[in-house]
């Protein structure tokens, strides 16, 4: 297991303006009432957390003792990580499509260019990574809510608003009902069609419906993050009123669904068995294969209509979306609060924001890694050494790579990729 730039490929564009090396490129966005540093950087730690817990994810002994640290330590990263990833990335759209003030006129046509060739990239990117490592990657998962977010950059942060809550608490059911609708011979038929499910076993089918990242249900975090970026959060009552919604809305889902299901719906801590035990990149197991996600997934158990009121990571429900929404918004806005209001915290974590400047290298790197060093994969150690070893390469090689280069080497790529939307009339 996924992003948002969550991964940093979905850096803003840098404009005219030259941002210090450890700072996102973000910084650099021109939007109306431009973000203080310490803002920016405060995603950037953000999504450095991010890549952390995707690392702990695919790296980390699924198989701590039940109600260990180390099984706390899994469980708050399983799932969460990776909508932390998806709200970011919605978020860094609106970096790059206007950020307080959608862009209009050519600058808009330029924008929303952009951010489609950074979606025909992402979807190709995560379709090559897919064909080793399967569903769990989510690159390619990025590629189509791009797309589709397409459609909502200009609108107003209460429309986004509305939107992610909508989708949060209709699509879980929707999806449901499409998965027990389309059965394993009628998948099976669509995907003998589908050329990505031929080349990768991540088809349109997974990227939509059926795999780890739906777009059905995942929609809802890139539309969360579209909706704070429209808001100003240097300012300290937007902090705390989003604080307490983020606060709010964690409690009420994960409170609402042990109520109702009882704490084993919720709380899978320890053991391995999370929804998507068996699915990190030591397995190579293919998304298709992955049990958890709602519904009947082809390899997977059905579930019953009563697990829709359950918040299990990765099983996609509404409290389970709900849950992970409102820890993102949580993080996000303590990021950006301690980053403008602890100068000396920031200071320190300059090597941790390193990794946020630098997180689609980051996200990818570990993969490739985890490929030299089978290892180190989930599911093959049960010792916490290898993904903290991860941690701290990524944090040494973000530092010295920082000090002098402004972006990190696959997000140099996807800058250069993305410059022939100048050309846009």
């Amino acid at each position: 297991m996924t992003q948002v730039k969550p991964p940093q490929e979905l850096s803003a564009p840098q404009g005219n303006a030259t941002p210090p090396p450890q700072a996102s490129s973000e910084s650099a966005g021109q939007v109306s009432g431009r973000p203080s540093m310490g803002r920016m950087v405060g995603l950037d730690l953000a999504r450095a957390l991010a890549v952390f817990g995707m690392y702990i994810v695919h790296i980390a002994p699924m198989d701590s003792p039940q109600g260990s640290v180390g099984s706390w330590v899994y469980f708050l990263a399983e799932g969460r990580s990776s909508a932390l990833f998806a709200t970011l990335a919605g978020f860094s759209l609106m970096l790059i499509a206007g950020r307080r003030e959608p862009k209009t006129g050519l600058a808009g046509r330029q924008a929303k260019a952009r951010i489609a060739i950074r979606a025909v990239i992402l979807l190709a990117l995560g379709t090559v990574l897919a064909m080793e490592y399967g569903d769990i990657i989510i690159l390619a998962y990025y590629g189509v809510y791009f797309l589709l977010a397409l459609l909502l950059v200009r609108l107003s942060a209460r429309t986004l608003a509305l939107i992610a809550a909508g989708i949060a608490l209709v699509m879980p059911q929707l999806a449901f009902v499409l998965k027990m609708w389309l059965s394993d011979s009628v998948q099976q038929t669509i995907n003998a069609y589908d050329p990505l499910e031929r080349l990768s076993t991540v088809g349109v089918l997974d990227l939509l419906l059926t795999g780890l990242y739906p777009t059905i249900t995942w929609m809802a975090f890139v539309t969360t993050g579209m909706a704070l970026a429209r808001l100003d959060l240097s300012a300290p009552v937007v902090r705390r009123r989003l604080a307490v919604l983020g606060a709010g809305l964690a409690t009420a889902a994960y409170g609402l669904a042990t109520l109702l299901t009882g704490a084993s719906a919720v709380w899978n801590v320890g053991g391995g068995g999370g929804p998507s035990s068996g699915s990190g990149p030591g397995s190579m197991g293919s998304g298709s294969a992955v049990s958890g996600s709602m519904g009947s997934a082809p390899g997977g158990p059905e579930l019953s209509a009563s697990d829709l009121l359950g918040a299990v990571s990765h099983t996609g429900t509404t409290f389970d979306t709900i849950g992970c929404a409102g820890i993102a918004i949580l993080v996000i806005v303590a990021a950006t609060a301690a980053m403008d209001r602890l100068p000396l915290l920031r200071r320190l974590a300059k090597p941790v924001i390193a990794v946020g400047t630098m997180s689609l290298t980051a996200y990818v790197g570990h993969f490739l890694a985890q490929s030299a060093w089978p290892a180190s994969g989930a599911g093959t150690t049960t010792s916490w050494v290898p993904v903290l070893t991860y941690i701290l390469t990524a944090i040494v090689f973000a530092t010295i790579w920082s000090r002098f280069f402004r972006r990190g080497p696959l997000e140099y790529l996807l800058n250069a990729a993305t410059k022939p939307a100048k050309y846009i009339r």
